[in-house]
């Protein structure tokens, strides 16, 4: 594979503006995990408010947002790299998709491979609850790899396992002032866009704009994802991600819970 380059100063004539929006899913106790230890609703928020002071401080680019969107900013060292962030002190970045049926692929992709690392873990027995949220994402420096000049280096930016220089990428978009890189995923069956925001100001709103709810159950058949409303069932067979070697030793026969 060739070794594209790419510098800031490349990238500056690439940049373009881009009004979307994204979609994450996060496992549906995000937020009430603590209220088994208190009594009432206004006990609970005093503790969220004293783990909260517990936790690393934000960029302060970042401290309008709610915790949904700021979170990927807070912690560092980050403990593993990812398509657009390095592992150890590095920025932060927030994945999200175009659409949520995307969101549900990518979640179900990271399912499968929290399994194929963990052979003797059991199935669950039931689903888990999910929701997934919105973000409204407006920059006038954003960068498309679908399309144009960069998208000729696409087996590059989709490569399954090396992220360097995806990673190289990121680096040199923030050094062009860049805030967004849309991207295909590589786990959505129709290749839909997803989003790497690397900067905090491209969230036209500090709050999540709109929400649904999830089920994803993991079986020895594969995933199913139910989405509550609008109702839509989505289908992934244990050979779903087969190209990618992190899941080629996937223990599907184990038992459940």
């Amino acid at each position: 594979m060739s070794s594209p380059i790419w510098t800031p100063a490349a990238l500056r004539s690439e940049l373009e503006a881009l009004e979307t929006r994204a979609w994450r899913l996060v496992e549906a106790q995000h937020r009430v995990s603590t209220l088994k230890l208190t009594d009432n609703l206004d006990d609970q928020a005093a503790l969220e408010a004293i783990l909260d002071e517990t936790k690393p401080a934000l960029p302060s680019n970042c401290a309008h947002l709610d915790y949904l969107l700021a979170t990927p900013f807070r912690y560092r060292p980050y403990p593993a790299g990812s398509r657009f962030r390095r592992a150890g002190f590095t920025p932060g970045v927030w994945y999200g998709a175009e659409q949520p049926e995307t969101a549900a692929a990518e979640m179900v992709f990271y399912r499968f491979l929290f399994y194929a690392e963990s052979p003797d873990t059991p199935f669950p027995d039931d689903a888990a609850d999910y929701t997934a949220f919105a973000a409204d994402i407006a920059s006038n420096s954003a960068i498309d790899l679908t399309k144009g000049k960069l998208s000729a280096d696409s087996p590059t930016w989709t490569h399954l396992t090396d992220y360097e220089h995806c990673q190289s990428l990121a680096d040199a978009t923030r050094e062009a002032g860049g805030q967004v890189i849309r991207y295909m995923s590589i786990r959505d069956p129709n290749q839909l866009a997803n989003l790497a925001v690397l900067d905090c100001a491209a969230f036209r709103s500090s709050t999540p704009v709109d929400r649904q709810t999830w089920r994803i159950r993991i079986s020895r058949s594969g995933a199913q994802a139910i989405r509550e409303y609008p109702a839509l069932g989505l289908e992934f067979p244990p050979h779903s991600f087969a190209e990618d070697p992190r899941l080629q030793s996937m223990n599907w026969h184990r038992p459940s819970l």
